[in-house]
């Protein structure tokens, strides 16, 4: 596998990298290794002082990072201005928080002291995706550093660039060599690496199948792993919703990164009275939309991240329709270079159709009329996905009625689904296992464990 950056907006090749050969795969893992017990043993202050400081340095490269971040996938460079923002405020998280959320839990039990302490358990190797290079990685690399592992990353092999810059962001911040590296390594040799015994767990961000494959192999080695799957959020619109601000929000969670978001909302489930104004008022907004290159600033739909991906999501179009989804605006690839395809809504979709079934990870948005409250209720959890979800509403009690009996990680009430490194992230059933951000993230890869004395 070959490591590339080619510009979605324009097809262009900008650089190419060669994976790395065994030896230097080797070498990287044999330095992590050495650094492990060092950093484990390093005071959590100086910890937490060099995690502040990695927010400064990444606060200082914004605008280079921002612009690294859209030439490799096709961000909007606003959104990717506010990914390097967030990138920042995850490492200032961690570093006020992460004492208290590392502190001994006394027990009363009894011994005449019993404590929960919590210990970090060694490197952590992290598969992350491309559609948020920089924040699906540090929402990892900061609270793994601060509970006192190392980090490995095996980054999408579509966004190298933002990859090593992670690597040397870090280093420039101060912490050790070695501390986190980047494996420039080909997919077929991650297994190896959850196998080597100099590696304790597997974190993933990215799709089923490679979920799968990773939660097989890290299972295998009876290795710790954090699965964050895909998702087909629903966004359920009831009958006494406020329309002008639930559309204006819908176009936003929908279209945001180009729809090429696992916390996006695709399935928007609304209710029959309230449908046909819903539907006038999104199509509109949507109409609106200006295709074009990410950093020029008055764009405000991006490509996709690449061209087979534009192709496959338009595959997943084309079948929907054939099976009597009814297409009101957009369903095609956008004439010319770059891999942009049209602000789509396809309404009337119903159970047996791909736009119902799968999950649609681009400018499409999925309409399922419902007749109630309780069918939409019902309609939202008949997915095999459960990681966020949304309830639009005017009477908030009721959205919380309604949001607490979502099967998914996360539900909101007339707010967009998004990470919050305060709150827990993750899913359930097909959208994976486990949780990040918050203490429930740090504490998935540290040892709780039990000291009792008498």
């Amino acid at each position: 596998m070959t490591y590339q950056t080619t510009n979605p907006a324009t097809d262009e090749l900008v650089e190419r990298f060669a994976s790395w050969t065994e030896d230097e795969l080797e070498s990287a893992l044999a330095q992590v290794s050495a650094i492990t017990p060092l950093w484990a043993a390093t005071p959590l202050p100086e910890r937490c002082r060099l995690l502040n400081r990695l927010a400064e340095v990444i606060r200082g490269q914004q605008e280079s990072l921002a612009q690294l971040v859209s030439l490799e996938m096709g961000k909007l460079i606003a959104e990717s201005r506010a990914e390097v923002e967030k990138c920042a405020l995850g490492c200032e998280f961690y570093a006020a928080q992460a004492a208290t959320f590392l502190a001994d839990e006394r027990v009363e039990t009894d011994a005449r002291k019993s404590l929960v302490v919590y210990q970090p358990i060694g490197t952590v190797l992290a598969v992350m995706p491309w559609n948020f290079p920089l924040w699906q990685v540090f929402r990892f690399v900061a609270p793994t550093l601060a509970a006192g592992n190392t980090g490995l990353l095996k980054h999408a092999s579509n966004v190298p660039q933002c990859a090593l810059a992670i690597e040397r962001l870090v280093q420039e911040a101060g912490f050790p060599d070695g501390v986190f590296r980047t494996l420039m390594i080909d997919a077929r040799d991650v297994e190896g690496v959850i196998a080597d015994a100099r590696v304790q767990a597997v974190t993933l961000t990215g799709s089923e199948p490679a979920g799968r494959s990773v939660g097989a192999a890290a299972g295998k080695h009876l290795k710790k792993s954090v699965l964050e799957l895909g998702g087909s959020d629903a966004f359920v619109v009831l009958e006494d919703a406020d329309l002008e601000h639930t559309v204006q929000q819908a176009v936003v969670s929908r279209f945001m990164n180009c729809g090429q978001s696992c916390i996006a909302a695709k399935r928007f489930i609304v209710v029959e009275d309230i449908a046909e104004a819903f539907v006038s008022r999104f199509v509109q907004a949507v109409q609106a939309l200006n295709v074009g290159d990410p950093v020029n600033e008055t764009t405000t739909l991006a490509p996709m991240a690449r061209p087979d991906l534009r192709d496959e999501l338009h595959t997943q179009v084309q079948a929907s329709i054939a099976a009597g989804a009814v297409l009101v605006t957009g369903g095609e690839p956008v004439a010319g270079p770059g891999a942009y395809y049209q602000a789509t809504i396809l309404d009337q979709v119903a159970p047996g159709m791909v736009a119902y079934e799968q999950e649609l990870f681009g400018p499409v948005a999925s309409v399922i009329r419902v007749a109630d409250e309780a069918q939409a209720l019902a309609v939202s959890n008949a997915s095999r996905f459960g990681l966020g979800g949304s309830v639009w509403t005017q009477d908030s009690e009721r959205g919380e009625r309604f949001a607490r009996q979502m099967q998914c990680g996360s539900a909101f009430v007339n707010g967009l689904v998004k990470s919050d490194p305060r709150l827990p992230f993750g899913g359930i059933k097909a959208s994976g296992y486990g949780r990040e951000l918050s203490h429930h993230g740090l504490r998935e890869f540290v040892n709780a464990k039990t000291l009792w004395v008498r």
